[in-house]
């Protein structure tokens, strides 16, 4: 069988990846290893994303933002950092880059469900699931894949989109620059008693890090990051004693705290390719940029990737000419690393020093944010990031 397109991993990006493609002559097939009804109905992650205003664009696009229930998004109006029991924090307002919000928070849960179905009205896309790949043949003129069950598929072109930790990427030879920052994160929804004001929290403390991720009403996102047995600890804690934990953990700054949702355990690690594309491939969302999760960022990259990869392919394809030539792809290669790489490099070193507890990091990080503070046109510089 000879499909235009190939796409591995039907998470959100390589969904919107098929539905971007899809409408334009090209016969698209997705693999997929979960069952479909995961995919329909995908199972709460604990998982908060903040969407950009490029983002919620491309979303509305393709046809997904309207499928999201009013109740899983919630506006990001401001963001700000603290350090440790200081008092002062570093603000980042929406209104700084002539914004009435820097973004939105999207469950991750309701991201899923909406791709399903946006993709599922399009008849030129095959979602294949419970299929994995067994073997990839590749050469300059072709790429073909032997499925689990023996089938061969011959596609021009070769999406990898099944996570930073990507099996479709090590079978293509693509290495990854792994950045493993040896903590484990935990998120949960929490109800508090005093109100976010739709402000979003990074808190560095000492021998741990915080983030506040606001939702609807006094419901936050709550997300904890320290090493891999206090997080599993805390994990093991009844409810009551859980919520009281992190009252303690956040200073009782924002009152009682009830935990309302299961919790989810996630190790860090972040991951970049050493190439995004190959012969007759390339990748595309995590398996290409894998973020750290300090910013709740990762999925503007994946979507910044749909939409590069999708013009560079349609570019070509209206000229008719071959979507897994080099030529076609080396633009989008670029174009994703130019996008990337400055962001992806910062937010490492920022974790670094934000997470080291030594004297002279501690007094480093607290000269930094007051420097920061004073300076407009850094903060300017800064907001236009996180709202896109």
């Amino acid at each position: 069988m000879s499909p235009d397109i190939v796409i591995v991993g039907a998470g959100p990006a390589g969904l919107c990846l098929a539905r971007a493609l899809s409408g334009q002559g090209l016969s698209i097939i997705v693999l997929e290893r979960q069952a479909e009804q995961a995919l329909a109905e995908p199972a709460f992650d604990g998982r908060e994303i903040a969407l950009t205003h490029g983002s919620q664009a491309l979303l509305e696009r393709l046809g997904l933002w309207a499928r999201l229930p009013s109740e899983d998004v919630a506006v990001l109006r401001d963001a700000q950092v603290l350090n440790g029991p200081s008092l002062f924090a570093l603000k980042i307002r929406a209104e700084q880059v002539g914004a009435e919000r820097l973004g939105h928070l999207v469950a991750n849960q309701a991201i899923r469900r909406a791709a399903y179905q946006a993709v599922s009205e399009c008849a030129d896309v095959q979602l294949r699931c419970e299929t994995s790949i067994r073997a990839i043949e590749q050469s300059q003129s072709e790429v073909k894949l032997v499925l689990r069950d023996g089938q061969v598929l011959q596609p021009r072109l070769l999406v990898a989109a099944d996570s930073r930790f990507s099996e479709t990427r090590r079978q293509l030879a693509i290495g990854a620059q792994l950045k493993d920052f040896g903590k484990t994160m935990l998120v949960c929804r929490m109800q508090h008693e005093q109100d976010h004001h739709q402000v979003a929290w990074e808190w560095f403390g000492y021998g741990q890090t915080l983030a506040l991720l606001p939702l609807n009403g006094r419901q936050s996102s709550m997300v904890l990051t320290l090493p891999p047995r206090e997080i599993e600890r805390l994990h093991k804690l009844d409810e009551a004693t859980f919520a009281r934990e992190m009252e303690q953990r956040f200073d009782r700054r924002l009152g009682a705290m009830q935990l309302l949702s299961s919790r989810h355990v996630y190790p860090l690690v972040g991951a970049y390719a050493r190439r995004m594309v190959g012969n007759r491939c390339a990748l595309l969302g995590d398996a290409a940029v894998g973020m750290h999760p300090v910013t709740a960022h990762g999925f503007n990259f994946g979507l910044i990737g749909v939409q590069l990869l999708s013009d560079a392919l349609l570019a070509a394809h209206g000229k008719h000419q071959d979507i897994g030539s080099t030529s076609a792809l080396a633009r989008y290669e670029r174009q994703l690393r130019l996008a990337t790489w400055p962001l992806y490099q910062a937010t490492n070193l920022l974790v670094e020093l934000y997470t080291n507890d030594h004297l002279p990091a501690r007094l480093l990080r607290g000269a930094g944010l007051r420097v920061a503070q004073g300076l407009l046109p850094l903060k300017k510089d800064i907001a236009p990031l996180l709202s896109g």
